[in-house]
């Protein structure tokens, strides 16, 4: 039996939900809540398996309360309900500890789906939130590494002009003559089609050979 317990301050749908999970083979509403504050502050609740929690509720935000509920029940999965699609809740409820994230207009039967799914250890989210997801992982990604033909020394020597080093302190910093270092130059601007000790730099930086 899938225990299952809902945070959501919508009397109307917080009864609709409780009255579509108790009809479901296998499940069971355990307990409703209209917020974070009163799911906390319930102690006499056991523990449940699954937790509906509603992102906009009055006081404590869901994507804020679920870390608060993760903290409570530790074994509990959280799945997410949301009438909106908006980007910085959906990174923050999963940063907080979210396992997945459904839109409100979800139909009935995708959302006993999911409430197995997240149970079973799955992340279920509508189609909508997933291609965000996405989104927000493409913008935090790492830049990646420009495929370049520079040595590790003439990288070092990069390093060292884009903290500001002269060619002389270079040259001692690397143990190498400042003609040495010139002759790293030139072959840094060939190599990277640039110019000039900034546009190096710059090309560098923007790249990923130097972080």
């Amino acid at each position: 039996m899938i225990e299952v317990a809902l945070v959501e301050d919508d009397r109307v749908l917080r009864d609709g939900l409780a009255q579509l999970i108790d009809a479901e083979p296998g499940m069971r509403c355990r307990s409703c809540y209209g917020s974070v504050e009163r799911a906390l502050a319930d102690r006499a609740a056991g523990a449940p398996d699954v937790i509906l929690l509603d992102i906009h509720l009055p006081g404590m935000l869901g994507s804020v309360g679920v870390a608060r509920l993760c903290e409570r029940h530790p074994a509990a999965a959280i799945l997410m309900l949301t009438i909106y699609e908006e980007q910085d809740k959906v990174f923050e409820s999963i940063c907080n500890g979210a396992s997945g994230y459904l839109l409100k207009k979800t139909p009935p039967v995708r959302l006993m789906e999911a409430i197995r799914e997240v149970h079973g250890g799955g992340a279920p989210m509508s189609p909508e939130i997933a291609r965000k997801v996405v989104a927000l992982f493409r913008e935090v990604r790492p830049v990646p590494r420009e495929a370049h033909s520079l040595t590790p020394q003439e990288v070092r020597l990069l390093g060292l002009l884009a903290d500001g080093h002269s060619y002389q302190n270079a040259a001692g910093q690397l143990a190498i003559s400042i003609n040495t270092v010139r002759n790293y130059v030139r072959s840094i601007y060939d190599k990277l089609h640039v110019h000039t000790k900034s546009e190096a730099v710059a090309k560098a930086l923007k790249t990923g050979i130097l972080r």
